[in-house]
């Protein structure tokens, strides 16, 4: 069963006003699935946005980034050469969700350690850097149901290197890029041996231990407004738990290493 979201063409009132702010916050003309979920659970999206916006451009946020990013370049070897090499339309996207993974990946870890009740907010405002340059607009990307059955199941073959969670939880990069059948297969032919030897699994570890030093960075000058919604305490919790814990930081890998390949 797929995971709940309320897609961006589908937004409206408070939810296209949230999602209006979390564009112009990240720097990219698209809204990542997790927050698309957040709007399918009620007076979840609100309370983490504003719980989120006060650092969603603090100075160590964009920090967190640059590690994130040195690790997993410092990951990559002679086997990338499996990879595809993305044509330019193809890397805008996935640099489109490589911006988007690096900066969720943080915020949502100090989201996710404030739901289950570590101290946050009473601390001063952090750091601010300048504001992100928003990316390219890309292609708006397809849904699962209306792609090709060929194409539909080579996107969740790739959902399922990343374990049961992201078979609900399909990753927009790879729904993304079935604006491209023909990279499909040999994605997937790169990928799961990736998986296989523990080398997507590394990339995850280092980028999970990069955000969590983050978030201790974030959580004081968190703004959660009031108490958060009880009754979707645990469906929250359980996305956060496999968004944090898996698909976000190995969808950041593999953009990392797509992006590593383009540049070799």
């Amino acid at each position: 069963m797929a995971l709940p979201e309320i897609l961006e063409a589908d937004a409206t009132g408070e939810v296209a006003a949230t999602y209006g702010a979390l564009r112009q916050a990240l720097g990219i003309p698209l809204v990542n699935l997790i927050w698309r979920h957040f709007a399918a659970l009620p007076g979840v999206l609100p309370w983490a946005w504003a719980a989120l916006r006060p650092v969603a451009q603090a100075q160590a946020l964009r920090e967190g980034t640059a590690r994130m990013e040195a690790r997993i370049a410092a990951l990559a070897g002679p086997g990338l050469a499996v990879l595809p090499v993305l044509v330019p339309a193809q890397m805008a996207v996935t640099e489109l969700y490589n911006r988007g993974n690096g900066l969720n990946l943080q915020l949502l870890t100090a989201l996710r350690q404030a739901v289950t009740g570590a101290p946050c907010g009473g601390g001063p405002a952090l750091p601010q850097a300048a504001p992100l340059a928003m990316l390219p607009p890309v292609p708006p990307m397809p849904r699962l149901e209306v792609l090709e059955a060929a194409t539909r199941a080579e996107v969740l073959a790739l959902a399922a290197l990343h374990g049961e969670g992201a078979a609900a939880a399909v990753p927009s990069l790879y729904r993304h890029l079935a604006l491209w059948p023909a990279v499909l297969p040999p994605l997937y032919a790169a990928l799961a041996p990736m998986a296989a030897s523990g080398l997507i699994a590394a990339g995850r570890a280092a980028l999970v231990a990069e955000a969590s030093a983050t978030a201790g960075l974030l959580l004081p000058a968190l703004r959660p407004p009031g108490a958060f919604p009880a009754e979707q305490r645990a469906a929250t919790l359980a996305a956060l738990e496999t968004f944090t814990g898996r698909i976000i930081a190995e969808l950041g890998t593999v953009g990392l290493l797509l992006r590593a390949r383009a540049a070799a």
